[in-house]
């Protein structure tokens, strides 16, 4: 049965709130309908960005948790024709050998806030059982390379979705496989930072948000010594799964903070192409295309390195009938009725839990 949920994202770039309606039975997709983003006010990205890098009960996280949670129950009073809500939370820290992972928000308060169900927590229980809990999306990359093929706009053969967010991670699908969970089906892992160092640099350096379509790196000159000595970092050696938290880089920003601003952002830029590129040996094999999605595809000037890095033909995953500003909010949508009908949102090849794994939890209002 197709069920109308909404999924809500807001990542690591921590921007806003993406909310978009997908209709699914938690395996095919059966359309998509309409969307909405809501921007953090100033006051609201300060606290978000005061808490990054902590765990409950630290200062500043209740804070945070109560943005997100007020953020969402706004946004998602727009959709009353949602018949639940997929809430990512919004990620604090990410440490999946150590600690954990934090994603601040309860969605049990959502419920009461919204009168819905909401389906959270997606990521603790892969952890718990050994995985990294990211990335998540993979398996919703499946079902958007079957809905492309079905309809025309792919062919039937192994393609990559790229998506730069804060963090940037590749996903390699093969679509004619039967599920996303079928052996073959899925690989994926975070490739390194992405668009959070840039727009950290933007916001630091320039008091804006990103540097838009890529303007001010276009006009700078990449340290490729820099950019070397980046690439050398052990994370790129490891054998996928594999995950990042996103201040994981951190001597990659304080590698640049000598250059000028058009250097560094070109810099930058550089780094994350670099760090797509040196994941593809891991691809189980080399895809024709690769969709690129999130933030970072607004940006000329990463298109093009990537396009300069790699041997396929990169295009925004617009090109394949998809939205590429909503595809995790989409994305969360599609996992909350998987989770409510207990069918795996991760497994071995995505995530490096031991068995495909469900997780997340349903909270209903009273």
């Amino acid at each position: 049965m197709m069920i109308r949920a909404l999924g809500m994202m807001s990542g690591t770039s921590m921007d806003g709130v993406d909310a978009a309606l997908i209709q699914t039975d938690g395996v095919r997709i059966g359309g998509f309908g309409r969307s909405a983003f809501r921007a953090y006010s100033d006051n609201e990205s300060a606290a978000l960005h005061a808490a990054l890098g902590r765990w409950p009960d630290d200062e500043g996280v209740a804070d945070a948790a109560e943005v997100s949670i007020a953020s969402h129950a706004a946004l998602a009073g727009e959709f009353p024709e949602a018949e639940l809500i997929g809430y990512h939370g919004q990620t604090l820290a990410h440490d999946p050998r150590g600690r954990g992972t934090h994603q601040a928000g309860s969605g049990a308060v959502l419920a009461q806030a919204t009168g819905r169900p909401v389906i959270w927590d997606f990521r603790r229980e892969d952890v718990r059982r050994g995985g990294e809990g990211a990335p998540l999306a993979p398996f919703f990359h499946w079902a958007c390379a079957d809905w492309a093929a079905g309809n025309g706009l792919l062919v039937r053969s192994p393609v990559a979705f790229l998506n730069l967010g804060g963090v940037g991670n590749i996903t390699w699908v093969d679509p004619a496989a039967s599920a996303p969970e079928a052996p073959g089906a899925c690989l994926a892992f975070d490739t390194g930072p992405a668009n959070a160092p840039i727009n950290d640099l933007m916001r630091t350096r320039r008091r804006l948000p990103h540097d838009a379509d890529g303007s001010l790196a276009a006009s700078g000159l990449a340290d490729e010594r820099i950019v070397g000595d980046f690439l050398r970092h052990p994370y790129f050696e490891r054998p996928p799964p594999k995950s990042l938290d996103r201040d994981q880089f951190a001597d990659l920003p304080r590698a640049v903070q000598d250059l000028d601003d058009a250097d560094a952002a070109a810099t930058l830029v550089s780094a994350l192409a670099g760090a797509v590129a040196s994941g593809w040996r891991w691809l189980p094999s080399a895809p024709d295309t690769v969709l690129v999605c999130g933030g970072g595809r607004h940006n000329a000037a990463i298109m093009r390195s990537l396009r300069d890095r790699l041997d396929a033909d990169v295009q925004p995953v617009e090109a394949a009938g998809l939205d590429g500003d909503m595809l995790e909010a989409q994305a969360f949508g599609w996992l909350a009725v998987r989770v409510q009908r207990g069918l795996p949102i991760s497994g071995p090849l995505t995530t490096g839990v031991p068995t495909p794994s469900c997780g997340g939890r349903i909270s209903h209002p009273h």
